[in-house]
């Protein structure tokens, strides 16, 4: 009889079990914690779906599809610091902490964002999915207005509703119907018709709010000398600050957004910082088709800072951003201080690389003679010790070299990510197309590309932007680069700019192993490839075919430039 109650009690157990998991395991829907489709705000609805999945290990988040709204008062709170972005006190509408195994899934929802109300942030978690859903800003953290003259003084624009404005003590300030100010810190011209940069546009960059006079009902005169711009095209006051990236992610891993529409954010799109294995499927950040927008985001499309494992974009749009497609680099610490043979004091030079916490004890890192990028030795971390967000002291293992010295670099030598980045349309955006650092086999195939500046770009240096780069296995193949080059961002379509000075190049070779074959380029510009201090560069079976796209520029120079280079082949010859 004891036996059997035994036996009768674990049934019970086993079935409360089973059915516990079989309740967690079910979607939980977040209408059920009050969140509407209907403008109200939903943040504290999803505040408290969210804490229910963490604490019950719930799989999976679902929004019935339809517009859901969210603002900063009940979101959130906590500081971040967001490489390559703008450091600060966040609102976040999605707080994905420390979660593990989760999904969440809009089913065709549109997020709309008030303020400055972060969407998402993604911390010490992994095994996560967003997907089906779009993000988007009532009122955008840049402004546009379509310019009706230009003279000596300045230029007149005229700004739709949506751009609400104000003109205090002679001076342009743009708000929202909060009155939350938005300041811009650059003017950029866009061509109305085409919907892209105009033609060798250049940035205007504002340190103070401009002079302006209030013309009529929604027409500005804009004080600004020297400018040159076109009647009926648009131009874009690009925001001052980066503080609200559409998606963070931080200290994560096996991380998937898939079937996203970034139409707007005050940021960079996705952003990864010390994350491994990232997978960017069907993402399009594109202008929000409902709005008339020349201009989706005000940063890069996605950003990725000393991840690992595998780095995936395929399929996706990326356009009329203000910055990149991508940048995929590290960071260089610059050695301010050496204390010992073994200590050395290191400091964050770029003010948006400030707090990134960079090394670990037992890390593997490689010390580099900054001018050249030529990397010295290898050490690793015994202890680190962060003074504040700017200063870090670092006990290495072994002794430093002699040759290092004050001024030289310090990087991580463990984040060797592999990249993929196929089926990928990129164009109409300020600036570049891939900013290519990574140091794990790097494929670029099958995408389009459409853009003012370098199509790809190798780029790093411990000089201004302080971003480790240096790629060892990269394949250019099957793409198509249609006109690029038709801005100020670029001296040729594959470009190298790792910021290497001439007297320093020679003994350098920060890039290796570069491979551009069965690609066609599109051109009105003859300038196909520059690059500098690279081993083993391989150009063959491309097809060039000339464009009057564009007028045509720099007829004379050379299609072909290769300076400090070893083993280079163009089309079968050794240069």
């Amino acid at each position: 009889m004891k036996n059997k109650r035994m036996m009768n009690m674990k049934i019970g157990v086993l079935t409360l079990i089973f059915i516990f998991l079989h309740l967690t395991a079910r979607p939980v829907n977040v209408s059920d914690f009050g969140a509407k489709p209907d403008g109200s705000d939903a943040t504290y609805a999803v505040r408290k779906a969210l804490v229910y999945c963490k604490n019950n290990k719930v799989s999976k988040l679902i929004f019935p599809k339809g517009r859901y709204d969210f603002y900063p008062d009940k979101a959130v709170e906590k500081y971040f610091f967001i490489s390559n972005n703008d450091e600060g006190l966040k609102r976040i509408a999605f707080p994905l902490f420390d979660f593990t195994d989760f999904e969440i899934d809009g089913q065709g929802s549109v997020f709309i964002f008030h303020g400055y109300t972060c969407p998402f942030i993604v911390e010490n978690s992994q095994n996560i999915i967003i997907k089906n859903l779009s993000v988007d800003y009532v009122r955008t953290f840049h402004s546009e207005g379509k310019i009706i003259a230009v003279n000596d003084r300045g230029f007149d624009v005229i700004f739709d509703e949506k751009y609400p404005y104000k003109i205090e003590d002679g001076q342009l300030h743009f708000y929202d119907n909060e009155n939350n100010e938005y300041p811009y810190g650059n003017l950029l011209e866009f061509d109305a018709g085409k919907k892209e940069t105009a033609f060798m546009a250049k940035d205007y960059w504002i340190r103070n709010p401009l002079n302006a006079e209030q013309l009529s009902d929604n027409t500005v005169h804009i004080q600004k000398s020297g400018i040159t711009a076109t009647v009926g095209n648009i131009m874009v006051f690009g925001s001052a600050y980066r503080l609200v990236p559409g998606f963070t992610l931080t200290d994560s891993r096996n991380l998937t957004i898939s079937g996203v529409n970034i139409y707007h954010c005050g940021g960079m799109g996705i952003i990864a910082q010390r994350c491994a294995n990232i997978s960017i499927v069907d993402v399009n950040v594109t202008p929000s088709p409902r709005t008339g927008r020349v201009v989706s985001i005000t940063a890069d499309a996605t950003h990725f800072v000393n991840c690992s494992g595998k780095i995936t974009l395929k399929n996706c749009l990326f356009e009329n951003q203000k910055d990149d497609a991508t940048n995929i680099h590290g960071i260089y610490a610059i050695i301010t201080k050496i204390n010992s043979p073994t200590e050395v004091e290191l400091k964050y030079k770029h003010e948006q690389q400030t707090g990134f916490k960079l090394f670990k004890p037992g890390q593997e890192v490689e010390l580099v003679d900054a001018p050249a990028l030529v990397t010295i030795a290898t050490n690793r971390v015994k202890t680190v010790e962060y003074l504040n967000k700017e200063y870090m002291l670092v006990q290495f293992e072994n002794p430093i070299p002699a040759e290092i010295k004050v001024k030289d670099a310090v990087g991580s030598a463990e984040e060797k990510a592999d990249v993929l980045i196929t089926g990928c349309r990129i164009k109409s955006n300020r600036a570049r197309g891939l900013l290519i650092g990574a140091r794990g086999k790097v494929v670029i195939e099958n995408n389009y590309f459409h853009v003012p500046g370098a199509a790809v770009l190798f780029e790093g240096d411990a000089s201004y932007w302080f971003e480790q780069s240096g790629v060892k296995d990269c394949t250019i193949r099957n793409n198509v680069f249609d006109n690029c080059n038709y801005g100020v961002w670029g001296n040729a379509v594959i470009q190298v700019g790792s910021g290497i000075k001439k007297e320093d190049r020679d003994r350098s070779r920060y890039n290796s192993d570069i491979i551009v074959e069965n690609n066609t380029f599109n051109i009105f510009d003859p300038r196909l490839v520059n690059i500098y201090s690279v081993d083993n560069f391989v150009f063959r079976n491309n097809t060039i075919e000339k464009s009057n796209k564009y007028p045509e520029q720099n007829k004379a120079s050379d299609s072909f430039v290769t300076a400090s280079c070893s083993n280079v082949q163009i089309n079968g010859k050794k240069q």
